[in-house]
């Protein structure tokens, strides 16, 4: 088995979770017109790492316990908080999945992102490292369990059909420009899969290539389709969309490259990692795209390898 498309059930759930289901909800916050020195308690008493500054209700800035150490080794407790707090701030949307602050934590290496609603811009928990650990730890325990009542063969599918011919067909339409479902075409599948009985690692990579298919789907066309056949030995992902196409597929598969305009990267979406995140987790992968006609993208995922697997 190749190493390099082994998933874990901890990736999954960062595909599956949310980042509400994991921030911290009762946070404290303070103005920015106060001095510095007014966070000692706060900071001591909540066993708080950071402290969102909002004024009027709205998100101005973020200070950390580490302004706070230097404000405090350089005699600038004094000092307001609006002086010494970080203004450029990143954030995340409540509704974003949570591989998003994964991949946020690692490419920015802060402690602590605030979080606000995507409607009203408003702020309303903090998420951390840890906030990420202990909510997939405690899904993880639920999900094992969950596992554990319907697991057998996947082959036993098949083996209990008589036919010369044997394949099962899953059709989902996904909506452009609608990120508010977006995903629910790769949750459907994947728990198809899981009911059906195929092993965790195969429903792991047929949901996350799905996933990252859909969101593509939904950030750059007016809609496409998704269709599954689970077949004997493999599963089979075929992708359409009549969107603008890809000018140039060999830099689109390129870690990191992205064409998706501001308002995609403002909601949360367009990081440049959905076709490499794909090819990674296919066992084969063919992309074919034309320049305002669409693209076709088919997913092959081989169930031989991975049967009866945890």
């Amino acid at each position: 088995m190749d190493n390099k498309r082994t998933t874990t059930k901890i990736q999954e759930l960062t595909y599956e979770l949310k980042i509400k289901d994991v921030m911290t909800k009762n946070i404290e916050t303070v103005g920015s017109k106060i001095p510095v020195s007014h966070l000692r308690d706060i900071l001591y008493n909540k066993r708080i790492s950071g402290v969102p500054i909002v004024n009027d209700n709205k998100l101005v800035g973020l200070i950390s316990i580490e302004d706070f150490i230097k404000c405090l080794e350089q005699g600038e407790m004094d000092d307001l908080i609006e002086d010494k707090m970080t203004k450029n701030i990143k954030t995340l949307y409540a509704d974003e999945p949570l591989v998003h602050a994964v991949m946020k934590f690692e490419k920015y290496g802060f402690g602590r992102f605030p979080v606000i609603s995507r409607k009203d811009k408003k702020l309303i928990g903090i998420i951390t490292k840890s906030d990420i650990i202990k909510g997939v730890l405690k899904k993880l325990e639920t999900a094992y369990h969950d596992e554990e009542e319907r697991r057998y063969r996947a082959s036993h599918i098949f083996n209990d059909v008589m036919a010369d011919e044997i394949f099962f067909k899953f059709q989902y339409y996904v909506e452009g420009k609608n990120f508010d479902r977006a995903g629910e075409a790769a949750t459907g599948l994947k728990k198809t899969l899981y009911r059906l009985g195929l092993s965790p690692e195969i429903v792991r990579r047929a949901a996350i290539s799905t996933y990252e298919a859909e969101i593509n789907i939904v950030a750059f066309t007016k809609g496409g389709k998704i269709i599954a056949y689970l077949e004997p030995h493999q599963i089979r992902i075929v992708i359409t969309d009549k969107g603008p196409g890809i000018p140039d597929v060999e830099k689109a598969l390129q870690p990191g490259f992205s064409t998706a305009p501001g308002w995609v990267r403002e909601l949360g979406f367009g990081a440049g990692m959905g076709l490499p995140n794909i090819k990674k987790f296919a066992d084969k992968m063919t992309l074919r795209s034309t320049v305002e006609k669409g693209t076709r993208l088919v997913i092959i995922i081989k169930l031989s390898d991975y049967r009866n697997e945890d």
